[in-house]
C-alpha cells in the first residue's frame, strides 16, 4: 500500500496548543438536535426526494420532537426552492419549530434563499464558505485575506436582508473547519459575530464541521474547546458541530465535541450522507438514551422512523444499525442466548421486588444495552437460532412463545437434535420451527415406536397404590398389562416390566403452559430404558395423560 502519499494530520493542519479539559467532562443533557437531511442527506442521494417525499420526512421530524429542521438549500435547485414556499404557504411549520436553510456565499444565491423564506416567522439562515488552504488555494484561488474579504461581503448581505425580517437568525460555517488553521477559523467567526451584532436573546450560531474526517476524534475535540474557549461573546454565539463520517468515527466526533463545548449537532437520521455520510443522529440520540440522559427526541416507534426514512432515501438501513437494525437486538450465540435469557428473568424478578411494571424497572440485562420495548420492539427476535445457538437460546424460545419451560438436561438433550438440524440446513430455525422439532421428537414419540398405547385407565385402588391396565402394542404385539405402583407412573413401569421393559424413572418435572382451567399439562420424564437415559414429554389437557404420555416417550426414544 502506497501509505507514503499520505500525511498526518499534524502537519496538514496546525492543531490548537490548549490545556484541554473536555476528557474530564461528562454529558448530562441533550444538545440542539438539527435534523439535515432535507438538504446534505438529500444531495447525496442518486435519486433526490421529491415533494411528497420531503414533506414526509419533514412530518416525522416535527413528530419526533425536532425543533430546528434544514428544509433545503433554495437556491441550488427549483424543487427545494417550491418545497421551502410549500411550507410557508401551507402554514406547515409548527411554532416550535425553526426551519432552515442553506446557501453559498454569493448575493444572488442569498437573495433568492430570502425569497423562499418569505411570510415565515422564524427561520435561520446558514452562509457557508470552504476555508481550508487546499479549498482557498486549489478551489478559490483567494489567500487568507481574500477569502475573508469574501465572506464579510456576503454575511454583509444576508446582514441587511436580515433586518428586515426580525424572525431571521443566522449561521455561518467555515466548510471544511477541521483542515483549517485555529487562528483562522476564529478570526472569521468572530468577525461575523459582531458584523451580524449578535446578542444572547439572538445569537449567531456558528457551525464547524467535520467536512472531511481526517483525524482521530480526539483532535477535533481539541479544536472545538479551542473555539469554545476563545469565541468573542461567547454567550452570543451557539457553538454547533456538523460530522462527516469519512474515518468512520463521525459518532464519536460529535460526542467528544459535546464534551469539548458544543451545544448544537447537524447530522441525518442513520447518517444518510455523501461519501460514508454525515453522523448519525439515531445512534448519537439512543447513546445519550443509553446513559440516562433524556435525549429529547421521541424514538418509541424506530421501525416505523426506519420506514419512513427508507422510503423517502430509497436506501435501506442496516440490519446492523445500531438500536434499529433488524438483528440488534438479536442473539444467536449460545452463551450471549443463555446470558439474555437469565437477565431477563432476573430483570422480571427485581420488577417484582420492587413493585414496578418490568417497563419500568432499572435495566441490567446482559448484552442488550437498552430495553428493546424502549423503540418499540417485541422481545420475539432477541434470541433467534441458528448452528451457532445453543441450549439458552433453544429454551428460550420454546418458552416465550409455546410456555414450555424445559428441564436443564433436557435443555442439552434437545439442543443436539436442533444442532444436527442447523448443521444439516445451514440456516436459522424460527420458533415455529422449533416447536416442530419438539414436538417430532418428544410428544409424537408417545404413539411412534416400539411401545404404542391402544388403550389404558388407572384407578386410585387405596392409600398410596396405583393399578395401571393397559392394552399396549409392544413390538407389533398387542397384549394387555397390568401394573402396581405407588403413584400412576410407578404403575405403568411396573407393567412395562412385565412387557420386559426395565424402566427407572429419574427425574419428573410438570408445569401448565398456561393460566386457565383449560390450559395445557406438560410434563417432562427422564428414564432408564434397559439401561439407556433418555428424556420424554408429554402434552395433554390432562395432567395424568401428560404423565403417561412422557413416559412413553421416554422408552420409545430409549428403544
Amino acid at each position: 500500500m502506497p501509505y507514503h502519499r499520505y500525511r498526518p494530520a499534524h502537519e496538514r493542519v496546525p492543531l490548537p496548543a490548549i490545556d484541554r479539559t473536555w476528557p474530564d467532562k461528562r454529558i448530562e443533557s441533550a444538545p440542539l438536535w438539527v435534523p439535515v437531511d432535507l438538504r446534505d442527506g438529500n444531495q447525496a442521494l442518486a435519486e433526490p426526494m421529491d415533494p411528497a417525499r420531503k414533506r414526509k420526512m419533514f412530518d416525522l421530524f416535527v413528530a419526533m420532537g425536532f425543533k430546528e429542521i434544514e428544509v433545503g438549500y433554495p437556491s441550488a435547485s427549483q424543487t427545494d426552492f417550491d418545497f421551502v414556499r410549500h411550507l410557508a404557504e401551507a402554514d406547515a411549520v409548527p411554532d416550535d419549530v425553526t426551519p432552515v436553510v442553506f446557501t453559498a456565499a454569493r448575493a444572488d444565491l442569498i437573495e433568492r434563499t430570502f425569497a423562499s423564506i418569505e411570510g415565515l416567522p422564524r427561520a435561520v439562515v446558514h452562509l457557508y464558505t470552504a476555508t481550508a488552504p487546499t479549498w482557498r488555494e486549489v478551489v478559490l484561488g483567494r489567500d487568507r485575506a481574500e477569502l475573508h474579504a469574501l465572506i464579510m461581503e456576503a454575511a454583509a448581505h444576508v446582514g441587511r436582508l436580515a433586518s428586515r425580517c426580525p424572525g431571521v437568525r443566522m449561521e455561518f460555517s467555515p466548510e471544511t473547519f477541521m483542515l483549517t488553521e485555529p487562528d483562522y477559523a476564529l478570526e472569521v467567526c468572530d468577525s461575523l459575530t459582531r458584523l451580524w451584532e449578535a446578542s444572547p436573546d439572538r445569537p449567531v450560531i456558528h457551525n464547524l464541521p467535520v467536512t472531511v474526517e481526517i483525524a482521530t476524534p480526539n483532535v477535533y475535540a481539541d479544536q472545538i474547546e479551542y473555539m469554545h474557549r476563545h469565541l468573542a461573546d461567547r454567550d452570543a454565539v451557539i457553538l454547533s458541530v456538523h460530522p462527516h463520517n469519512d474515518r468512520g468515527t463521525g459518532v464519536a466526533c460529535a460526542e467528544l465535541a459535546l464534551l469539548a463545548g458544543a451545544q448544537r449537532v447537524e447530522g441525518c437520521l442513520f447518517g444518510n450522507g455523501e461519501r460514508t455520510g454525515n453522523v448519525d443522529l439515531v445512534t448519537l440520540a439512543l447513546n445519550l438514551h443509553a446513559q440516562g440522559v433524556d435525549p429529547r427526541i421521541d424514538f418509541s416507534d424506530i421501525d416505523e422512523i426506519r420506514r419512513v426514512v427508507e422510503h423517502c432515501n430509497r436506501l435501506p438501513v442496516h440490519e446492523r444499525h445500531p438500536y434499529a437494525g433488524d438483528l440488534v437486538y438479536t442473539a444467536f450465540s449460545g452463551t450471549h442466548q443463555d446470558a439474555i435469557a437469565k437477565g431477563m428473568a432476573h430483570h422480571a424478578r427485581r420488577a417484582a421486588e420492587l413493585g414496578v411494571p418490568e417497563r419500568e424497572a432499572p435495566w441490567d440485562v446482559p448484552y442488550l444495552p437498552i430495553d428493546p420495548a424502549d423503540v418499540g420492539r417485541d422481545y420475539a427476535a432477541v434470541i433467534r437460532v441458528n448452528s451457532q445457538s445453543g441450549k439458552g437460546g433453544v429454551s428460550y424460545l420454546l418458552r416465550t412463545e409455546y410456555g414450555v419451560d424445559l428441564p436443564r438436561r433436557l435443555q442439552i438433550e434437545f439442543s443436539q437434535v436442533v444442532q444436527r438440524f442447523t448443521d444439516d440446513s445451514g440456516t436459522e430455525v424460527t420458533a415455529a420451527q422449533l416447536w416442530d422439532l419438539f414436538r417430532a421428537e418428544y410428544l409424537d414419540r408417545a404413539d411412534e415406536g416400539p411401545v404404542v398405547p391402544v388403550e389404558w385407565r388407572t384407578v386410585h385402588s387405596g392409600p398410596e397404590r396405583h393399578d395401571f391396565t393397559g392394552v399396549l402394542r409392544v413390538d407389533g404385539v398387542e397384549d394387555e398389562y397390568t401394573g402396581t405402583g405407588n403413584g400412576p407412573l410407578d404403575a405403568l413401569t411396573d407393567a412395562l416390566a412385565k412387557a420386559g421393559i426395565k424402566v427407572d424413572v429419574l427425574q419428573y418435572v410438570e408445569q401448565a403452559t398456561q393460566q386457565g382451567a383449560d390450559a395445557n399439562a406438560v410434563a417432562y420424564v427422564e428414564c432408564r430404558v434397559d439401561g439407556v437415559v433418555r428424556w420424554g414429554a408429554g402434552l395433554s389437557t390432562s395432567l395424568l395423560t401428560a404423565s403417561v404420555r412422557a413416559l412413553l416417550s421416554a422408552v420409545n426414544r430409549a428403544r
